[in-house]
């Protein structure tokens, strides 16, 4: 049976619960981490006027997207994928989180983890303004972003480009969902003339650079929200 697509958005988006939910079951030691994640990111659904119908516009519940701009699905979206890519590097390759040495906590570079995570607010502020389709400012400021925190912790640059590849290949299969739940959904509703026109696996490139720099920032803000908490001897 077919999915009307005005619930299409709501169902995938609410996908991206069920491993959110399974993982935070099962493995315990991240669920406080999980949470935080995703409570940080879930307010990130609230830009989607910038989005709509700019990058894309699909159908949604009581049509609020087409009406006010914003939507509950977003909100959905937000939290599914902020508390998995805080976890996702760390379940997949098994490597534990990198503690910083107590002899290292003095390190000058350690006085700027707030201003590195921060950054990528900055750079969107100051590049939303350019007549560009916001999801271009979105991916430089978490390009950005990865590339100031990696400053602060040159021992993670590893996990920040494979949590990101990692995460490419996660949402992926989610996108590959959305085709089999709704055929031709991608080409309907993304604005692909506002675009750059170049697919990858028969999806707009924006998308999987879209993966790419979330999962690159995302995979190591814990360890840059609470470096002295996991600092050791």
């Amino acid at each position: 049976m077919e999915i009307p697509e005005q619930y299409v958005w709501l169902v995938w988006a609410s996908t991206f619960l069920l491993p959110w939910t399974i993982i935070f079951l099962i493995f315990r030691r991240f669920r406080e981490r999980m949470l935080r994640a995703s409570l940080y990111t879930m307010p990130f659904g609230l830009t989607e006027p910038l989005f709509v119908p700019e990058y894309w516009n699909p159908p949604t519940l009581f049509n609020l997207a087409q009406n006010t701009g914003f939507d509950i699905e977003s909100l959905v979206f937000c939290f599914g994928i902020g508390g998995i890519s805080v976890v996702l590097y760390n379940l997949v390759t098994r490597i534990p989180e990198k503690n910083i040495l107590v002899s290292e906590r003095h390190a000058k570079r350690h006085k700027y983890h707030r201003i590195a995570l921060f950054s990528p607010f900055l750079i969107f502020l100051a590049l939303i303004f350019f007549n560009w389709n916001a999801i271009y400012p979105g991916i430089i400021a978490m390009l950005g972003g990865s590339l100031a925190t990696a400053f602060c912790r040159p021992d993670l640059i590893k996990k920040t480009w494979v949590g990101g590849v990692i995460f490419v290949v996660y949402y992926y299969f989610f996108l590959l969902g959305l085709e089999w739940l709704s055929p031709g959904y991608v080409d309907k509703y993304w604005n692909l003339q506002n675009l750059s026109q170049v697919t990858v696996l028969s999806f707009p490139i924006e998308e999987f650079l879209f993966a790419l720099s979330f999962g690159m920032y995302w995979s190591s803000v814990y360890e840059h929200l609470y470096w002295k908490k996991m600092a050791s001897k």
